[in-house]
């Protein structure tokens, strides 16, 4: 989402030649996260997001885009990729990929309430129930053995105590099964930044590039992990938990095995985010515009999933 590559306007007007979209008129780059280079692009025809892709490839990217267009289909708010003049969803500016989506409405929020926690849990589920009849899989590229690549890299970075506590919990995760839970395809990164919110109603859900087949427990986990959390305590708040849980249980039922293993798919999800915090903290990559996100955040989260192991909430 950073800005990594410079795109001009003269260079997108005549990329966008190739579409059906009217004349460029406005083009201005998002300045957060990491991943992707990401613009708001307004044309004579409307307001769009342009993302060129940095690490994604042209044969990994159809699963994104064809999801993204399948959500929608299924009335889940989602950006819809717009396809050129050959029918395709994914063109080249830059030497890189790139594809051009919908802009979507509303705005995302620092403090969820009871009520907005309750509409995300519902639409999670519905997402989740939508998903089941989208035929293609991507293998979650954040799992176990990226894990494993991916901790001896930064723990140079760490203390002792830090270093005991990340070789623990991959080892630990390393050893789990969670194939037996219900799975599908997932989003792997509903942080709030990533949900559009119109008063109380999800208006958009947006940056699918984390997509994955895998657990939906992880996934609401993920979620979880964000949204329900005090943000000075680094504790899960129970009443924004359960109002979550409940609203998504309403839609797509948990079941017994999901709530065993609730506890520890909690710390999972806690893992994968400190672990790629480090990594762009410490071995960053080039870039115009990058911020980095606070690694510390989702360590003091872990510990305090780790402390709390008998809270349930499922």
């Amino acid at each position: 989402m950073a800005v990594f590559t410079s795109v001009s306007k003269a260079e997108l007007s005549a990329w966008l030649s190739d579409y059906s979209l009217g004349d460029l008129q406005n083009l201005q780059g998002i300045a957060s996260g990491i991943e992707n280079t990401n613009y708001f692009v307004t044309t004579a025809n409307g307001r769009f997001v342009l993302t060129l892709f940095e690490k994604l490839t042209a044969s990994e990217l159809p699963f994104y885009l064809n999801l993204m267009a399948h959500l929608a289909r299924h009335g889940i708010p989602c950006p819809a990729p717009v396809a050129n003049r050959h029918n395709s969803f994914l063109g080249e500016l830059k030497s890189k990929p790139a594809c051009i989506v919908s802009r979507l409405s509303g705005a995302s929020t620092t403090t969820p309430s009871n009520a907005q926690c309750a509409a995300m849990g519902a639409m999670l589920g519905q997402m989740h129930v939508a998903g089941q009849s989208f035929a293609h899989n991507m293998p979650n590229a954040r799992g176990a053995a990226w894990r494993a690549a991916t901790a001896p890299l930064v723990t140079p970075y760490l203390d002792a105590a830090q270093a005991e506590l990340l070789a623990g919990e991959v080892a630990l995760h390393a050893s789990r099964d969670l194939t037996s839970l219900p799975q599908g395809v997932i989003h792997a990164d509903l942080f709030r930044d990533n949900v559009l919110l119109e008063g109380e109603r999800v208006g958009g859900l947006i940056d699918f590039y984390f997509a994955c087949s895998d657990a939906l427990l992880y996934d609401v986990a993920i979620t979880v992990n964000d949204w329900c959390l005090n943000h000075q305590t680094k504790e899960l708040d129970m009443d924004l938990a359960q109002a979550f849980l409940r609203a998504y249980h309403a839609v797509r039922p948990l079941q017994a095995n999901e709530a065993e293993a609730w506890p520890l798919m909690l710390r999972l999800a806690a893992l994968r985010f400190w672990l790629s915090r480090l990594f762009d903290m410490y071995l960053p990559r080039d870039g115009e515009m990058v911020n980095p996100h606070d690694p510390s955040h989702f360590e003091r989260v872990l510990r305090n999933h780790i402390a709390a192991a008998a809270a349930v909430w499922l």
